[in-house]
């Protein structure tokens, strides 16, 4: 709850300072009747500029002494919403101090959540409240702030004009659109975290009954306490790990590699996607790995199993994904993790210089997955029907296939459904 107040001298300043036209002309013209009456020694003609001065002075005194002091809660129907739902938002006033005079009160928005909402609020005696009630809605992802709101405070004459506001914001996040994806089989998405249900490795590598350094989450009871003592570092061992569904998500979100602008972009459409694909694998049970193009995870990792498995934190973080300026995709952040799981790519455009991440990605532990975006058509003439994919997209798919991928193109007019069940054929 805030309190804006307007106790003592500088309130009377600040009151003077916002004197409307209305009340300038009145000191102006009191000033010029008090001057020429005294020149013409009219005294009647003093006395009326002499009140015409005194009236926004008064004013002034009477917006200082009336000291609004306002509570105000904010309260939102939902704290997160998909791009073009709807969100209710009530806003209660609550008078702590003398009776108040009409109040204009205006809600600051970005421009992505619609105008500015206006109101006037009638007179509101001590302890009174009231409630108003607005609708923002946004097609546009991200995180925005509500408010601060602005009060104005007038007198009965249009004198004086004070502005105020409130401190106080709440946060919307508008996630990214969620299409509904039909079931499909999926391979390469068992890996292990170490902790319970133990199984051997398919591909029974000399690596797999070795250790390997302690990441944050690993299971305590499971380091190798002779090898942490020669090398130094704290090592467990990777010969058990559980039966565990898990997935590791990327979106290529480079700007080099998308078209068009705004929420008609492929980046948007990449964002989509992902989003959609996320919640799908959430709800199937799979903990899901959010990756970017920079090689930032995107939230936390599958290691914090509470929040892995949680889509709409996700989603939070999609919905603020933004498009970056790098070049080549990085290679450091794949790790056996990555290439033992299952793997799957929303890809934009890429050339020969991404290849070699891509080459990285595939091992015999996994069969990854893409869904490659036809981004020339998001820069030409949308075309009443769907049409087949451009070469440049077709040979992309075509390369990633060649290279143990099970890669389909997903067009500008193309249903997302149709394209994630063509990964599973």
């Amino acid at each position: 709850m805030a309190l804006p107040q307007w106790p003592g001298d500088d309130v009377v300043r600040e009151a003077l300072r916002s004197l409307t036209l209305r009340g300038r002309a009145f000191l102006a013209g009191g000033a010029t009747a008090v001057l020429c009456g005294i020149v013409m020694g009219e005294h009647d003609l003093v006395r009326i500029g002499v009140l015409v001065v005194l009236l926004p002075l008064v004013t002034a005194a009477w917006v200082a002494r009336s000291g609004n002091r306002l509570g105000l809660v904010r309260t939102l129907s939902a704290r997160q919403v998909e791009t073009g739902q709807p969100a209710r938002v009530q806003l209660e006033l609550t008078n702590l101090g003398p009776t108040t005079g009409v109040l204009m009160v205006e809600e600051q928005l970005p421009y992505s959540l619609g105008s500015r909402p206006r109101f006037v609020v009638d007179t509101m005696g001590q302890g009174w409240r009231r409630r108003i009630d607005y609708v923002v809605r946004s097609d546009v992802r991200g995180a925005y702030a509500i408010g601060p709101m602005r009060l104005r405070v007038g007198d009965p004459f249009g004198l004086i004009e004070v502005q105020r506001g409130f401190q106080q914001t709440s946060q919307l996040v508008v996630t990214p659109r969620v299409e509904p994806l039909p079931w499909i089989p999926l391979r390469g998405a068992w890996a292990g975290s170490g902790d319970n249900r133990p199984r051997s490795f398919a591909t029974g590598s000399a690596a797999d009954v070795t250790v390997r350094e302690y990441r944050l989450g690993d299971d305590l009871r499971r380091v190798h306490w002779r090898s942490t003592a020669r090398t130094g570092e704290l090592m467990v061992r990777r010969e058990e790990q559980p039966w565990q569904s898990r997935c590791t998500l990327f979106v290529d979100n480079r700007v080099r590699a998308h078209r068009g602008r705004g929420v008609s972009s492929s980046l948007e459409t990449a964002v989509v996607a992902t989003a959609s694909i996320a919640v799908h694998l959430a709800a199937q049970g799979y903990q899901v790995r959010l990756v970017s193009a920079t090689g930032e995870e995107l939230g936390q990792g599958w290691h914090d199993r509470g929040q892995a498995m949680d889509a709409q934190h996700l989603l939070e973080r999609l919905a603020v994904l933004p498009a970056v300026e790098a070049g080549a995709l990085l290679t450091e952040w794949v790790d056996d993790t990555v290439t033992s799981g299952m793997f799957i790519g929303v890809l934009g455009a890429f050339d020969d210089h991404d290849r070699a991440f891509f080459s990285r990605i595939h091992s015999p532990g996994g069969t990854p997955y893409a869904l490659v975006l036809d981004v020339a058509g998001w820069t030409a003439p949308r075309r009443p029907e769907p049409t087949a994919p451009a070469s440049e997209t077709a040979s992309r798919t075509g390369w990633l296939q060649a290279h143990g991928w099970k890669a389909t193109p997903l067009g500008v007019r193309s249903p997302l459904a149709t394209a994630w069940q063509e990964l599973g054929r």
